[in-house]
């Protein structure tokens, strides 16, 4: 089969040249040498409104990767990243370090993007109704997530709001973090939990039988 070169670089305003999203990349990015995409779908639900709401490093590559933010927004990746397929949802704040690799499926969020109370969660679904009125949705909390250096997210990870995943740590497939990680550490499960260093089944998963 022949190869095809999917990658784009990373230009503030530029449309990519044959681009199967008819999109544009957005002007308010500081992005550093030698970043790539796959196709400007990333920036899709990209609302950040602010001088800079996406600012790259260098040598970072977006593969099928979203990045959304709300009008607020902010992210900040640091350089040698690679994220596939993965989803930033940003509300306030996202920050990843250097040398981070987050897999498919994974989801960092820095905001719930719905009121947890029943009662509120009732008035924003109202809020949100097609007779509804957005400008009377109850407030949503957010608080920002950092991801430190040299951190490794694997397939289908959540990284909940509010949390700092420190330099080193492992995140392993499908784990929910609710909690912050400490460096080094590896963490897996539904709610994540630190694994032990001989644990062979901290990558793979397990259904302890």
């Amino acid at each position: 089969m022949e190869s095809q070169n999917i990658w784009h670089p990373l230009v503030p305003g530029s449309r990519l040249t044959g681009d199967w999203y008819d999109g544009r990349i957005p002007e308010n990015i500081d992005v550093g040498e030698n970043c790539v995409i796959d196709s400007s779908f990333c920036f899709k639900h990209f609302y950040a409104r602010g001088k800079v709401g996406l600012r790259v490093g260098s040598h970072v590559t977006f593969w099928r990767t979203s990045l959304a933010t709300e009008p607020e927004g902010e992210i900040e990746i640091g350089n040698h990243c690679f994220l596939a397929n993965a989803s930033l949802v940003c509300s306030e704040r996202i920050t990843v370090g250097d040398r981070v690799f987050i897999a498919g499926g994974a989801t960092i969020a820095d905001s719930d993007f719905h009121p947890l109370e029943p009662a509120a969660r009732l008035a924003d679904t109202i809020a949100l109704s097609p007779l509804g009125d957005r400008a009377g949705r109850p407030r949503v909390a957010s608080a920002a997530v950092t991801i430190e250096d040299d951190v490794w997210i694997g397939y289908n990870a959540t990284i909940l709001k509010g949390l700092t995943i420190g330099a080193g740590a492992v995140i392993a497939p499908g784990a929910v973090v609710v909690r912050d990680v400490a460096a080094g550490t590896t963490v897996a499960g539904n709610p994540a939990r630190p694994q032990a260093a001989a644990d062979t089944r901290t990558a793979e998963g397990s259904d302890d039988r």
